[in-house]
């Protein structure tokens, strides 16, 4: 019995495999459609995410992705300046709705509500006790309904945020 529970196992693992053939890497990037890359800009400093045909996220620093059986990202290891930091992901109807990341021992996590169109209306977090909240507003959109520009206060700065995205044919 256990020679024919441990073959049904074995079985089962690249089925599970096989059916996880989207990946909802450009969603967790705020994005939809075929996706190829998404240049980000924000006050100087640019990060480009690009993504393999089937949705799968490559950025600079990310490893460890561990995703459910229905190819959403549940946490990766992001490293920055030396740091590593772990991010974990709650999901709402396919939208992501909170993130938390462990910095330095602490947990931090944003919450996320989003608008009519599906874009992030705002984030909140508590910083050291302090709770804060960032709204983001006009927004711009390109041709395939993705946002392009955004803008946010924080601490009483206005921010602009801007993405170029480019999409497989």
């Amino acid at each position: 019995m256990k020679k024919v529970m441990t073959l049904l196992a074995m079985l089962a693992i690249p089925f599970a495999m096989m059916a996880q053939t989207k990946f909802h890497d450009v969603e967790l990037n705020e994005a939809t459609g075929p996706v190829k890359s998404i240049s980000t800009s924000v006050m100087g400093r640019d990060q480009v995410t690009t993504f393999t045909q089937d949705g799968k996220m490559q950025r600079e620093g990310m490893s460890n992705p561990v995703y459910d059986a229905e190819g959403y990202m549940q946490s990766m290891t992001m490293s920055m300046m030396g740091q590593s930091s772990t991010v974990k992901y709650k999901w709402e109807n396919g939208k992501v709705v909170s993130q938390t990341m462990n910095m330095m021992g602490n947990d931090m996590t944003v919450k996320m509500t989003y608008n009519d169109k599906g874009a992030i209306a705002s984030q909140s977090m508590n910083m050291m006790g302090q709770d804060m909240n960032i709204p983001f507003t006009d927004y711009k959109y390109d041709e395939k309904g993705n946002w392009i520009s955004r803008k946010s206060s924080m601490m009483g700065q206005e921010v602009e945020q801007t993405r170029k995205i480019e999409y497989y044919e």
